[in-house]
């Protein structure tokens, strides 16, 4: 199974001005703007990684070569909002969509699913099934856990401040992975 990020966010978790309020920088001094705009981004994808989860809404491709035996999907993906189609690929790699009653997404369950009981299999041998979703715990900053946004701020804070300062293996500051440990979700 292979996920492929498509598209999104729109917006990141903690805005400039927030992070910039958080960093007691002047709201006035735009020449850090670029930095803090990219620490901000680098951050939302340390924590995306570390927790395991997508915080803001993306769209997302995952291919596989067959369906598992038992009709159930486990999804590489979370928390995931909708399965915006599923597509079997025929022996040309002519995509067919599958009905939406066809199968059965439970984005409840940690690890989301995919319930296909009579799916068909596809006729290419390789990345014949294409399923497009949506993860994320929502479009907007307001949806992401604070705690997880209070994550971000502590990891540009850390990164702003110790700029190739710091040397070590240490992924994140510990009051970051504090925040973030109730969230991450287990391997598949």
């Amino acid at each position: 199974m292979i996920p492929i990020f498509v598209s999104g966010p729109a917006v990141e978790p903690v805005s400039l001005a927030e992070m910039k309020a958080y960093l007691r920088v002047d709201d006035d001094d735009s020449a850090q703007d670029d930095l803090i705009s990219g620490l901000i981004k680098a951050s939302r994808l340390m924590i995306e990684a570390v927790s395991r989860r997508i915080l803001i809404e993306q769209s997302w491709r995952v291919v596989l070569d067959r369906w598992p035996r038992d009709g159930v999907l486990l999804l590489p993906l979370s928390p995931l909002i909708a399965v915006d189609s599923i597509g079997i690929a025929d022996v040309s790699g002519t995509l067919t969509e599958l009905p939406d009653d066809a199968f059965e997404a439970d984005g409840l369950s940690d690890l989301p699913r995919i319930a296909v009981p009579d799916a068909p299999e596809p006729g290419k041998p390789r990345n014949g099934i294409v399923i497009a979703l949506r993860a994320g715990y929502g479009a907007t900053p307001e949806a992401v856990p604070a705690t997880l946004k209070l994550a971000i701020r502590i990891l540009v804070a850390h990164w702003f401040e110790n700029r190739g300062d710091v040397a070590g293996s240490q992924i994140l500051p510990p009051q970051a992975l504090s925040l973030v440990a109730p969230f991450q979700r287990a391997r598949l």
